[in-house]
């Protein structure tokens, strides 16, 4: 009964955050990964191979708590929408000297779990297509390649979820 009880509050929740979210208009098309020094978990990607898919671009570093408390919700909805079309793209942009080392990169995601793909972006590269300024940033990007979301730091954590769940079920 209580799991019951917790799913269906969840799901009222989740509701609620869907009809008070924004709409989904798009801000510009995606910039491009660029200057990317290393790629963890995956094979090099484009905006231009995601094409056709719901990505989610989640600015962070290892050492930073508010991108640290945010990971276990990007990780969630990686679980959750993978198999039907959600791409998370980690972008790894230090802010601190250590934060450099593909090591220690590779480390935090093992001890983070992080399964989904990780690009390091050392020279700030794809930060400063984006006109970012802030760890953790989300970025949710349409199947036609457009920024439609924007959420810097923690929380809306619901809303996210719902704005992903839009985005899946919009035609391709």
């Amino acid at each position: 009964m209580k799991t019951m009880l917790k799913a269906l509050l969840s799901a009222t929740v989740l509701c609620a955050a869907v009809a008070h979210a924004a709409p989904l208009e798009s801000q510009g098309q995606a910039p491009e990964f660029s200057g990317i020094d290393k790629w963890l978990n995956s094979e090099p990607l484009s905006m231009q191979k995601l094409r056709g898919k719901v990505v989610l671009v989640d600015f962070w570093t290892f050492d930073c708590i508010n991108c640290i408390n945010t990971l276990p919700h990007v990780k969630s909805w990686h679980d959750k929408y993978k198999d039907q079309g959600l791409v998370i793209v980690g972008v790894h942009t230090p802010e601190y000297v250590h934060e450099r080392s593909t090591a220690n990169v590779i480390s935090a995601l093992k001890r983070f779990d992080i399964r989904y793909p990780v690009a390091q972006d050392n020279r700030y590269a794809t930060w400063s297509a984006y006109n970012n300024r802030y760890w953790p940033a989300t970025y949710l990007i349409n199947k036609k390649g457009q920024i439609v979301y924007k959420h810097f730091g923690e929380g809306k954590y619901q809303e996210t979820e719902a704005a992903i769940r839009a985005l899946l079920a919009e035609p391709a």
